[in-house]
Parts: C-alpha cells; sequence; structure tokens
C-alpha cells in the first residue's frame, strides 16, 4: 500500500477501493426474486462497497445480468471477473475447466456481453493448478506464458484493462510478474494460511491479495472459521460476530488484503461491511495475539 491510501482503503489496479468489497457467486441463490438482488446490489453500494467480484459461470451467466442491470456508471465500482471455467449446468458439477488460451479470450467476451460493457476492469486468470476446486487434466493443463499471452493481447486491444491470478503457486505468480499482476485469489483464511509466503510475495509486489472462502469452510472437509475457539472467544470479548472477527483478523493480517464476502442476506451483507470498523478498532488488539496463534489447517478439497 502507498501513503495515498488509508486503513480502509487498499489499491486495485491503482486504484484506491474500500477494502470490504462484494463477492457475488451467491447471488445465484436469488434467481427466484430477482429484485431482490438488485436491492442487495444498491444496498452494497450505499455501504460503499466499490468493487464487486464476479464471473460469467456465476449461474451461467445470471449473475452478471444481476449486476448490469443494478450496477450504475455513476457508482464508480470496480468490477472484477474471471475467466478459466466454463458453466456447465448438465454436468455433475456446474462448471468445466476452460484454461485453453481459445477458451479463456472467448470466456472475456461471454463477460463483456453478459455484463453489457466494452471493457472489463479486471479479469482475473482461474488457474486449476491447486486445490481446492477443480484440478486441470490433459488438454487443459497449460502453460502459464500461454495463458498470458492472449491476456496481454486483450490487453493491449483494450478489451480488459488489468489481469489478475486465482489459485496459483508462487512459482506461477513469480512466472507472471512481467505481464503486471494487479491482484491475486487464492482460498486463505484464518485457519488455512498455507499462502503465507504468497501473501508477503504480493505485499512486496504492490498486489492486492483477495482471498476467497476466507471464513473457510465452504466445502466439507475445509476447516471453518467461525468453529475455531479463540475466534469465539474473541467476538464474546468484542461484542461482534465470529464472522466479523474472521474478516477483520485478515485486514489486520496485511495491509495488501482485499475483502470479497459473498452473501445473498442484506443483513449479513451489512455485517461483512463493518468488519471494517472493527478491524480499525483498537479493542481489536487485544485479541490479535490468540487469534494469530490459532494453527493453520489444510484447505485442500477436491471437487470432481
Amino acid at each position: 500500500m502507498t501513503s495515498s491510501t488509508s486503513p480502509d482503503t487498499g489499491l486495485l489496479a491503482g486504484r484506491p477501493v474500500f477494502r470490504v468489497g462484494y463477492g457475488a457467486m451467491q447471488l445465484e441463490r436469488l434467481r427466484g426474486d430477482r429484485a431482490a438482488g438488485v436491492a442487495l446490489l444498491r444496498r452494497a453500494v450505499e455501504l460503499g462497497v466499490d468493487h464487486v467480484d464476479t464471473a460469467q459461470f456465476y449461474g451461467d451467466g445470471f449473475v452478471n445480468e444481476l449486476l448490469r442491470e443494478a450496477l450504475r456508471p455513476q457508482d464508480d465500482v470496480v468490477v472484477v471477473t474471471k475467466v478459466g471455467a466454463d458453466p456447465d449446468p448438465a454436468g455433475p458439477l456446474p462448471l468445466r475447466p476452460a484454461q485453453r488460451p481459445a477458451e479463456l479470450r472467448a470466456s472475456v467476451e461471454d463477460n463483456l456481453r453478459s455484463l453489457g460493457t466494452e471493457q472489463l476492469p479486471v479479469v482475473n486468470l482461474r488457474r486449476l493448478d491447486i486445490l481446492p476446486g477443480l484440478v486441470a487434466e490433459g488438454d487443459q493443463v497449460v502453460d502459464i506464458e500461454d495463458q498470458l499471452d492472449v491476456l496481454t493481447t486483450l490487453r493491449d486491444e483494450g478489451t480488459i484493462s488489468a489481469i489478475g491470478l486465482s489459485s496459483v503457486t508462487e512459482d506461477v505468480l513469480r512466472r507472471a510478474l512481467p505481464a503486471g499482476i494487479v491482484c491475486v485469489q487464492n482460498a486463505y483464511s484464518l485457519v488455512s494460511r498455507t499462502d503465507e509466503a504468497l501473501l508477503r510475495l504480493c505485499a512486496a509486489e504492490g498486489i492486492a491479495w483477495v482471498p476467497f472462502f476466507p471464513l473457510g469452510g465452504a466445502f466439507p472437509g475445509m476447516p471453518k472459521v467461525t468453529d475455531e475457539p479463540a475466534v469465539l472467544a474473541a467476538s464474546a470479548t468484542l461484542g461482534v460476530t465470529p464472522s466479523q472477527v474472521g474478516l477483520a483478523w485478515l485486514l489486520r493480517h496485511s495491509p495488501s488484503t482485499l475483502l470479497i464476502p459473498g452473501t445473498a442476506d442484506v443483513a449479513h451483507l451489512e455485517q461483512n461491511v463493518a468488519a471494517a470498523t472493527v478491524a480499525s478498532s483498537a479493542e481489536l488488539d487485544a485479541v490479535l495475539p490468540t487469534l494469530d496463534a490459532v494453527p493453520s489447517r489444510s484447505a485442500g478439497v477436491r471437487l470432481g
């Protein structure tokens, strides 16, 4: 971070943003109540959320279409989308790998259409190298250099403005640095911190660290932050929810961190945004030693 940011703001593709954004994946749960989805997004903007994480493969385009309906140009929200998988509603999972360069370009075009825009502010390449989630096999195992070739070409053409990465190793990030990476999304939480070295590399390179599954527990077998005794004790001491403790810890742990917690509930959205206030409170200092001492556990869960 630079001196131009406050504790409540971080940098995303060179732009100061509120450190708590919104992960839009759970909007798919509101497919039967489109008005509720629009209202939730409008409330997020009211609360100061100015960066949103999405993908064409969230709800097979539904989530992007909802963002297109709800967000207005004057909201000045950075919409971060991703490529590397395609919707597969009829398959055993709702996703299938789409790692080849031609597939990446097609996914960018799909995101442009569903979002109704001519340029994507940030596109994250969702690699399939590491758990949790899908793992690339066969012709879906593609060198990062080949993938970045197409993404940098799209950036040069003006179709996208900036490039990020998701689910990558430290080696892959180092190989990608010459392309100008602005953010990295990996599974990371208070109870799953195996990517500590990667976080430090991002901080050193001025790259935003955007943990997904920031509270763990997204799939069976993944540890949950809200089950951790130290988190529950801190929650009682601070008078906030266990989820707010987990999110606040992430914000305090590294100033390069931006959050994208997801929810389909307005009350939960408000609690997530309020975690920024918890993170900046002096009261959090007293419980940080016990939280920092929580052991890290594996987040490796394969889907499919």
